[in-house]
């Protein structure tokens, strides 16, 4: 039986590449996006091309209602679910410093980045308990996507850092409760990734990466992410539950 593999945002960027590295390896897929099916139809028969069998959620994860009919969609159609992956993630729609940030921003930076990963993980969890209670060989894992915006402040974007904090908070939270059901939970802590996000950014970090941003002097790419998530999701780091994976080329190395 191949295992089956929920990404959130898997559509595109990091969560595209995410998806790639488990097709190849054997998983089924469910893909969530924001975007219609019909916008993602490109992506799915791609994925479908390295063996996966996929289907897509589409909705907010931000959303109690969403977040439960796309559930509701992979129990009907694969049954089971081995690997949830927290990719999707907002950034502010304007940069704006803290002392004029607005609570607009921040909750909606919120609700998807921490609040409704954190209530999907919930869900997920409890799905999963319940699994390993029928079949004790049932294997699973949860595995956070965040950022070094969890420890690295950006005083222009402050709702994004506080989001990424708490879901490394929550990746410790949820290993200790679901510890007893051998269920791991890891973080993946990217740096600065080529995506969509950063797009408008790009000149910017040229130069700060030239200039030594980073140990490995190039950006960081969907491949770089896709290949540390697969290998927490295929069991290679079975006693390593709670701990962050840094996915960021050196660049939150202390140096002189």
């Amino acid at each position: 039986m191949r295992k089956v593999a929920f990404i959130t945002g898997g559509s595109r960027g990091i969560g595209l590449g995410i998806a790639e590295h488990l097709a190849k390896a054997g998983f089924n897929l469910a893909i969530n996006g924001m975007r219609p099916e019909e916008a993602v139809k490109d992506v799915m028969i791609s994925l479908s091309r390295m063996g996966a069998e996929v289907i897509y959620c589409q909705g907010d994860i931000a959303s109690t209602q969403d977040r439960q009919a796309m559930l509701e969609k992979i129990k009907a159609h694969f049954g089971h679910l081995h690997v949830l992956v927290n990719n999707a993630g907002v950034a502010p729609k304007e940069r704006n410093d803290i002392l004029a940030a607005t609570e607009e921003s921040f909750d909606y930076v919120m609700s998807t980045n921490l609040k409704g990963t954190y209530f999907l993980t919930q869900a997920v969890a409890n799905w999963m308990i319940a699994q390993k209670a029928n079949d004790f060989t049932f294997g699973s894992c949860i595995i956070n996507v965040s950022s070094i915006s969890a420890t690295i402040a950006s005083v222009n974007r402050g709702e994004y850092c506080i989001s990424k904090a708490g879901l490394s908070m929550a990746t410790q939270l949820f290993a200790v409760r679901l510890g007893e059901y051998n269920i791991p939970v890891y973080e993946v802590r990217p740096g600065v990734i080529k995506t969509d996000m950063t797009a408008g950014v790009t000149a910017k970090y040229d130069q700060l990466i030239e200039n030594g941003l980073c140990v490995q002097k190039r950006w960081g790419f969907p491949d770089d992410i896709g290949k540390a998530v697969t290998a927490l999701a295929k069991g290679d780091f079975p006693y390593s539950t709670g701990q962050v994976i840094m996915v960021d080329g050196g660049m939150t190395l202390g140096r002189l």
